[in-house]
């Protein structure tokens, strides 16, 4: 034993996850590395640029090492705004052809996370949620299933998930009054708003980036997300509530037992005052629906959903937005929202650029990733890696690629916890698979998210997770005996799915 005052021994260094840009710099230098080993190789192209199955071919690579440093070297500005030339199908900042960086997602997210804190800043979204909680205070089920419902919601549509770390000093307390414990609240938050990012409709984040990357519309395919999304949800939801039930009726069967105090404070929220909603909150969640509803009317090909047909002719009445006109709808509409909020010039201004740099995260993975496609564009293995994956499917099934997909992700989602940066770097090489599968390209962004979504309800390196936890004061190792027996009811459930999407 150390004498007082002598030299402390040094904290031991607790290991921790890489974030997503780190991870991807990685990835970039490590794919940069690869590229010097793996074969370069082509497919012939149709004339909408798809791979034609059984034509890949191997190519003398025409890089030199400059070439390669090069690519490198630019591969975030390739990222962003890399042009990719008709005849050599390079990729370049100063070429000419068409646009394969990832700028058009990359304002969408700067401007989606413009009004996203422009709403959070009025208050309104955190008190229509409280409002919610108080009044169904004393219907314990029905208050669970409709904070996962509005969690769930927002999760489909925006990608709501990090935003439930500012609602546990509320859902704890209201959880452990309702004779619950600790792990209810964490479900409700977690899986509430995991479910829906998981069944992501149209959300930016996931759905948006994924499509993009896909080469398919934002709305393709929003049937069958939509009717997995009711279904999921209902499922969650249920289990949830069957757990807090058990809990309230046998407190002994809690998985996480209470702390201290956890037991008197049934009182305590009975005699908390209702928060106030007031004429502006309405307003702004009245913008808010409305905004949102309408991006859905924008992208949705409705001609296409209501008929069946992926060749029936747009109706006269469809927009086709895409994100360049739902970056300037987000756009006005956060701007809308601070002059209905009476925000003023310098606070709309400031809130606008905080929004800006909140999301510039996902925004640079996004970029980083699409880097990363770029050089293996330019050394021409993309293909070659193509190629070998197809021969792992070739023969199944539609059901059974689609089941591979989904399989296939899981261990990606683990390294790359944020659904744009592992879309943008996947989904490159995965659509093309769709095409040799005879399936929708956009089955393959459903099968992708559905496996991000499922990883990221229990992996280590979500914030989301190992946040949620640590606010609950819930041991992480309690939380996954919670959740696994859910895990893999969601797993059997997306499988069904997929392979029902595959052959309808």
């Amino acid at each position: 034993m150390e004498a007082d005052g002598g030299p402390k021994a040094p904290a031991a260094r607790t290991f921790a996850f890489p974030s997503a840009l780190t991870v991807l710099a990685l990835v970039t230098v490590a794919v940069w590395l690869l590229a010097f080993l793996i074969p370069a190789g082509t497919y012939d192209r149709a004339a909408d640029g798809a791979p034609i199955s059984g034509t890949y071919h191997r190519v003398e690579t025409t890089q030199s090492l400059t070439d390669r440093l090069n690519d490198l070297f630019l591969s975030p500005v390739n990222g962003l705004y890399g042009i990719q030339d008709v005849r050599t199908r390079q990729v370049g900042p100063s070429l000419t052809g068409a646009l394969y960086g990832s700028a058009g997602v990359f304002l969408f997210v700067l401007a989606i996370g413009s009004f996203i804190t422009v709403v959070f800043a009025t208050g309104a979204l955190d008190r229509g949620i409280a409002r919610l909680a108080h009044r169904l205070r004393d219907r314990g089920a029905l208050l669970i299933a409709a904070v996962m419902l509005v969690f769930s919601v927002l999760g489909t549509v925006e990608g709501f998930a990090e935003e439930t770390l500012g609602f546990y000093g509320l859902l704890v307390p209201m959880m452990l009054a309702l004779g619950y414990d600790r792990l209810v609240a964490v479900g409700a938050a977690i899986l509430g708003a995991g479910v829906g990012v998981l069944c992501s409709t149209v959300n930016p984040f996931a759905t948006g980036v994924a499509s993009s990357a896909a080469g398919v519309s934002l709305g393709d395919g929003i049937a069958l997300r939509a009717v997995m999304w009711v279904v999921l949800t209902a499922v969650t939801i249920l289990y949830v509530v069957r757990y807090a039930r058990r809990v309230q009726k046998d407190p002994a069967r809690s998985l996480c037992g209470f702390l201290p105090g956890d037991r008197e404070q049934r009182a305590a929220a009975h005699t908390a005052e209702e928060p106030e909603l007031t004429g502006l909150h309405r307003t702004v969640l009245v913008l808010l629906v409305l905004v949102f509803a309408f991006m859905i009317f924008s992208v949705v090909p409705w001609a296409g959903a209501l008929t069946g047909s992926a060749e029936a002719a747009p109706y006269p009445w469809e927009l086709g937005w895409s994100f360049p006109q739902l970056s300037a709808l987000f756009l006005c509409a956060a701007v809308l929202v601070g002059l209905v909020a009476r925000m003023g010039e310098a606070k709309l201004s400031a809130t606008l650029v905080r929004g800006v740099a909140d999301f510039a995260s996902p925004a640079l993975v996004i970029m980083l990733a699409r880097g990363v496609t770029v050089i293996m564009n330019n050394s021409q293995i993309t293909d070659t890696v193509l190629n070998s994956v197809e021969g792992v499917v070739a023969g199944t099934t539609a059901g059974v690629f689609a089941v591979i997909v989904f399989l296939v992700d899981l261990p990606l989602a683990f390294l790359i916890p944020s659904t744009s940066g592992h879309a943008t770097l996947a989904m490159p090489v995965l659509a093309p698979l769709a095409d040799f599968a005879g399936v929708s390209r956009a089955l393959v962004v459903t099968a992708w998210q559905a496996a991000s979504g499922w990883m990221n309800l229990w992996v280590p390196t979500t914030a989301v997770t190992i946040g949620g936890v640590a606010l609950a004061k819930v041991g992480y190792d309690r939380y996954l005996r919670f959740v696994w027996p859910l895990l893999a009811i969601l797993a059997v459930l997306i499988c069904a799915f997929l392979v029902l999407g595959a052959t309808v």
